[in-house]
């Protein structure tokens, strides 16, 4: 197989504070150090791997590039592996978030749908 592992994936954000704040502070990743890029951005660590990277739509589609939101497709959903879910209820409710919960077939996993401000469909997974 010629891949490995997932590095990260980048997100044309209509605003990056929103959106950085919402991966930091309701997600639990931490802002980290970013190469010096000439455009806005930021990247999101977990486990000290920078897996989320935020650059500015309006931005991203003024400059040249393999990066042009024309380049790119439909994402229907990222998935997380959860911890704590009386936890992450309670700070997807504090944040005023509207989220949808699944059981899987099996019992195994409980899930949590939401969406991130860009409306990418956030996954996590609770396993029983």
């Amino acid at each position: 197989m010629p891949v490995e592992m997932l590095e990260h994936y980048t997100i044309r954000c209509a605003s990056l504070e929103r959106t950085r704040d919402f991966y930091r502070d309701v997600l639990g990743l931490t802002e980290g150090e970013r190469p010096r890029f000439p455009f806005k951005g930021y990247w999101l660590y977990l486990g000290g791997v920078p897996i989320v990277h935020l650059v500015d739509a309006a931005e991203s589609d003024m400059r040249d590039g393999p990066h042009r939101g024309s380049d790119t497709a439909a994402l229907d959903h990222i998935a997380f592996r959860g911890r704590d879910l009386e936890t992450t209820r309670a700070i997807l409710r504090r944040h005023g978030l509207s989220f949808r919960e699944n059981a899987v077939p099996g019992g195994r996993i409980h899930q949590i749908f939401v969406p991130d401000p860009d409306g990418i469909l956030i996954e996590l997974n609770f396993r029983n």
